[in-house]
């Protein structure tokens, strides 16, 4: 069994879907958790409670990840309430449709900001205070799309793909300070955000996943929590596929 006492987790995103769900299972393996959340407060304030009302640490903290003013406020109260960060998942995104040719700048830039500049963000407010306590692990969420491309999203695609390359190289940088930096890219997830096409498509996208189905939440917050443990004390600047087989990276 996966423990991680005495360890904080910063999760963004996580008020749905698989940040919710790494939430909830950091939380299940000792972890003080804190929910990060930007419109939805509802379920991340539920799970918070939940988890403080069964004897965890947990707290729910509102914050856009793409406003730089806003992640420095977030990182400073978990550092005030609780001293430390030693995990930082970077989960909050979105997905949106756009043909390129007609795509506005306003899609385009909203899942830059998003999805990458919110990495970006999170990342560098949190990187000192792991230097300073002496190593830490960060946890990006890649995505298939990233790796092969994805037709009419290519907008979402090219932040994926770009959190591939800046997992390797924080990866190579932070090894000194004892920072571990990983990314784990699912395909096909049974979530809110996916909903919408998983109904109006299922049989056609689950027909070229080798397993026959999408993955569930919790399936993609298992190997979150792998990387975040002890497990994986010599892994740094990997990609973690989680996709059931339906893109093959060597």
């Amino acid at each position: 069994m996966i423990r991680l006492e005495g360890k904080v987790a910063l999760i963004t995103g996580a008020s749905r879907g698989i940040g919710f769900a790494t939430a909830r299972l950091m939380s299940e393996a000792g972890a003080t958790v804190v929910l990060n959340y930007n419109r939805t407060k509802g379920p991340a304030e539920e799970l918070a409670q939940q988890i403080k009302r069964s004897g965890g640490k947990a707290l729910a903290v509102k914050a856009n990840v793409a406003d730089r003013g806003e992640v420095e406020a977030m990182v400073d109260t978990v550092i005030r309430e609780f001293e430390r960060i030693d995990i930082l998942v970077n989960n909050a995104g979105i997905w949106t449709y756009g043909e390129i040719d007609t795509m506005p700048d306003e899609v385009w830039d909203e899942t830059m900001d998003i999805n990458l500049r919110g990495v970006f963000y999170c990342t560098r407010a949190v990187v000192p205070h792991m230097k300073r306590q002496g190593g830490g692990r960060i946890i990006n969420l890649s995505s298939t799309a990233g790796q092969r491309g994805e037709a009419f999203h290519s907008h979402y695609a090219a932040t994926k793909g770009a959190i591939i390359s800046f997992t390797k190289s924080l990866a190579v940088e932070l090894a000194p300070h004892n920072i571990l930096v990983n990314a784990v890219a699912p395909g096909w997830v049974d979530t809110e955000m996916s909903a919408e096409a998983l109904e109006q498509e299922g049989d056609k996208i689950t027909s070229i996943i080798p397993l026959r189905r999408p993955g569930k939440a919790e399936e993609i917050a298992g190997p979150i929590l792998f990387l975040a443990s002890d497990l994986a004390s010599y892994m740094t600047g990997e990609i973690v596929n989680v996709n059931g087989g339906n893109v093959l990276c060597g």
